[in-house]
């Protein structure tokens, strides 16, 4: 967290609305993001990024700064987005395996999976092939793939953010790349897009 970010804090804190304000206005864009990629979803995207800094305006008081404000923020956003998808499974109108069980592709083999995929994500096609993949990928391994992958947050970040061992992290974001690249295998532009 820089010096900036943690004045603002101490000033919303405080009651200075137009700090809280700006650090809103700072985190706004990741937080929907991330709820989009996890959810799919414009609208629940919206839901779950009022509902995030419903608790963070609720919270901000008791936030102690042991984690950077936006690690809190995605540990937040992603429960939320998470329990969103909770709700429609009981309720039935979606139905979503909880592992991930497929047998990997032979013959459309990638040479490995791009060292810095975050900033690939900026080219079209690629957002367009990973878009696409990401849809069939079951949300535990979906999480861990945009927090660590297209976030760029860390092992230790994502294993805070989402309440699970850096161990469970890694086994996770191997199967996410697993079965997005066998996904994308299927689609010759994909193909040449990652390799």
């Amino acid at each position: 967290m820089n010096l900036e970010e943690k004045s603002l804090i101490k000033k919303a804190k405080l009651g200075d609305e137009s700090a809280l304000n700006l650090l809103i206005k700072n985190h706004a864009p990741v937080v929907f993001n991330t709820a989009l990629r996890i959810l799919q979803n414009e609208s629940e995207a919206e839901d779950v990024l009022q509902e995030t800094f419903i608790i963070f305006i609720k919270k901000i008081g008791s936030f102690e700064g042991r984690s950077s404000l936006a690690t809190w923020l995605y540990r937040v956003a992603t429960n939320v987005a998470i329990g969103k998808i909770r709700a429609k499974k009981k309720e039935g109108s979606i139905v979503e395996l909880d592992v991930l069980n497929h047998e990997p592709l032979t013959g459309h083999e990638l040479r490995s999976w791009p060292e810095e995929i975050e900033k690939m994500w900026k080219d079209e096609s690629i957002q367009s092939c990973l878009t696409e993949a990401l849809k069939e990928l079951p949300v535990i391994f979906r999480t861990v793939f945009i927090l660590r992958d297209l976030e760029g947050h860390s092992v230790e970040e994502t294993s805070k953010s989402l309440d699970i061992s850096p161990s469970n992290v890694k086994v996770r974001l191997m199967r996410a790349r697993l079965f997005l690249r066998d996904k994308m295998a299927h689609n010759l532009h994909c193909v040449e897009a990652i390799s």
